[in-house]
């Protein structure tokens, strides 16, 4: 086999392979062989139609097979003699395959681009330090309530801030009526901000069975053209005021949330450990974004084209899951709007792949238990979740994925600049949300790439 390359741009190659003729007719004529033995055509009995009946019929479609296979087979053989890294599939052409003469073949693609670590004492990371405090707790004990509040009917007061109101109404726009400002029986917390600025403030004080008009001016930016900026009268009828009541720190809401002994002290023992645990994942998560960043604005990176596409790919099957639009086809999306989420997955993949390989980090066995631990409690049988991961290679690779990700940024932190900075819990959580919803996924080019409710 003979080998030549081509650089045709930064990361694209030409490679043009040569395999000798006889290799090439062999395992044509071998096909040929087998294709005569068992071919039927009218006119000839079974297995005696003349071979140059057979080469005339079947010979071009032959050679092409062939040409396909020894293409794949020689190519990975090929990169490999020249120790060469393709990243994505090569595109493979034929040169030369007649009959008599050598075989030739031409494969365009790209290699994995070089990657020179840089300084990691560099980067710098303020590392958040929190703990839960007591006063954590009552406020979390309070948000658990509040999220099983109810409402009950209030007859005797005028509706207050935080009251529910079941209500119907109808605007009109110079005395006529407004399209898209009517409806019937619909429920209103006041105060949650959820109609036009104005509205439920001019319902504060109404009681229930009354009707109240009012005029209220739609905002500048309202999308709808006809009604922003214009006052509009609103006439109103609200059937009920409710009261919003919290469930007492009683047993029974114990039990709601999985605490079945009833204690005050095992429950709240629970909410501080669950609280801790997301602290900690919150605390840990918002150190290693910025591990990341870190990494990528260090290193100068090309990102392979043909890899970048392939992760606009999974980030339009990612949009298109994240919000449900079932029978749409993802790659209606405009690539273009994920192009710098791809090539920023990419380069982060190849440098953390890049460090793993060069410093030959290994996850922990101890690590990948715990981060099955924390995936399998989240379900009502941990155990049988753990067994369901054990027995399956694939799943339990991402499991193992995930953790040489975690190695890889204890490596990179032992050597940054970190600053640890005091914070309070919510402060934590609240960053960590939202670089979360801002990131929405980034950390998951990971080295995983190549490879790839409280209390209770």
């Amino acid at each position: 086999m003979q080998v030549s390359i081509e650089t045709t741009s930064s990361l694209e190659r030409r490679m043009t392979v040569t395999l000798p003729a006889a290799q090439f007719e062999e395992q044509v004529n071998e096909r040929l062989n087998q294709a005569a033995r068992s071919v039927r055509l009218p006119g000839f009995r079974p297995g005696k139609v003349p071979m140059k009946e057979v080469r005339r019929r079947f010979g071009p479609g032959v050679r092409a097979e062939v040409a396909g296979e020894l293409m794949q087979s020689s190519f990975f053989e090929a990169v490999r003699d020249e120790q060469l890294k393709p990243a994505g599939q090569p595109r493979l052409e034929p040169v030369q395959m007649d009959a008599g003469v050598d075989f030739t073949y031409a494969a365009t693609f790209e290699v994995m681009p070089d990657i020179e670590l840089g300084d990691l004492a560099t980067i710098s990371v303020e590392r958040p330090v929190a703990e839960v405090t007591d006063a954590d707790i009552d406020t979390m004990v309070e948000r658990l309530r509040e999220q099983r509040k109810r409402f009950e009917d209030r007859e005797d007061r005028p509706a207050e801030d935080g009251d529910q109101l079941v209500l119907s109404f109808a605007g009109f726009l110079d005395g006529e009526a407004a399209e898209g400002t009517k409806a019937d029986d619909i429920e209103l917390i006041l105060g949650s901000g959820r109609m036009i600025p104005g509205f439920e403030d001019a319902l504060l004080g109404v009681k229930a069975g009354e009707e109240r008009s009012f005029e209220v001016t739609f905002p500048e930016d309202y999308g709808n053209d006809i009604l922003k900026g214009k006052v509009v009268r609103f006439d109103t009828s609200v059937s009920a005021v409710r009261e919003s009541v919290l469930p007492p720190v009683d047993a029974e809401l114990f039990s709601e949330l999985g605490v079945e002994d009833g204690s005050f002290e095992t429950f709240r023992a629970e909410v501080r450990e669950n609280m801790e645990r997301e602290l900690e994942t919150a605390c840990r998560n918002l150190a290693k974004n910025q591990v990341m960043d870190g990494l990528v604005a260090a290193h100068e990176v090309s990102p392979p084209k043909a890899l970048v596409h392939e992760q606009i790919h999974n980030l339009q099957h990612e949009m298109v899951q994240r919000f449900g639009g079932q029978g749409m086809d993802p790659h209606s999306l405009p690539e273009e709007l994920f192009r710098e989420q791809a090539e920023r997955r990419v380069r982060l993949g190849l440098i953390l792949n890049h460090i793993v390989e060069v410093h030959g980090i290994e996850p922990e066995a101890e690590r990948v238990e715990a981060i099955l631990d924390d995936v399998a409690s989240r379900y009502q049988e941990p155990e049988q979740v753990k067994s369901w991961y054990h027995g399956n290679p694939e799943q339990m690779e991402q499991i193992r994925s995930a953790a040489l990700e975690d190695a890889v940024v204890d490596f990179v932190l032992e050597r940054a600049t970190v600053t640890e900075v005091q914070k309070d819990y919510d402060a934590v959580l609240a960053a960590a949300a939202g670089r979360t919803a801002s990131e929405d996924g980034d950390e998951e080019a990971s080295s995983s790439e190549d490879t790839s409710d409280q209390a209770g």
